[in-house]
């Protein structure tokens, strides 16, 4: 099943944080990478004023995968703990790596535990360009426009910056 998965860092190497990452990833049981988007530089959203200056570097990565997808989750979450993310309360905190599931393949669900598609994904333009560079044409669950289109769609104002095409080695 093919998963799109959002990675972002502001604190740290933010680079070498997203590159382990997606090493930890890639080394799951059975997945395989199918693309990798370029990496964009973007100012946190909704965090508080003192870590307003902490810029997050964001990304995608496609994935193929036959893990079901509560296992493939707490994977996830396994590896931004191993990677040093501390939760707290304020869920914009700064942190050295957030893994978030976009979509996984037609699956919709919203018990709590896993929601997809990501109920925010279509308000991130940090989400939404780097998804429109490696799956333009995609039509995510319960959208009836493209990816591109709903970035199109989305209003200025959010800054992203394209920083590397290339960023794993």
């Amino acid at each position: 099943m093919e998963v799109g998965l959002s990675l972002g860092s502001n604190l740290g190497d933010r680079r070498a944080n997203l590159r382990a990452a997606a090493a930890r990833v890639a080394a799951l049981p059975g997945v395989r990478v199918l693309a990798a988007a370029p990496l964009y530089e973007t100012e946190p959203v909704g965090a508080r004023p003192e870590h307003a200056h902490l810029k997050y570097l964001n990304t995608v990565l496609i994935v193929d995968t036959p893990t079901d997808l509560d296992a493939l989750s707490r994977a996830l979450h396994a590896i931004e703990d191993d990677l040093g993310r501390v939760r707290t309360d304020d869920r914009n905190a700064p942190r050295t790596i957030d893994i978030d599931i976009l979509y996984a393949g037609t699956v919709t669900r919203a018990d709590g535990v896993l929601d997809l598609p990501h109920p925010r994904w279509a308000q991130r333009r940090f989400v939404v360009q780097p998804l429109a560079d490696v799956r333009p044409h995609l039509t995510i669950p319960g959208t009836h426009q493209t990816v591109s289109a709903v970035l199109a769609a989305l209003p200025p104002g959010e800054a992203v910056t394209r920083v590397a095409d290339v960023w794993l080695d």
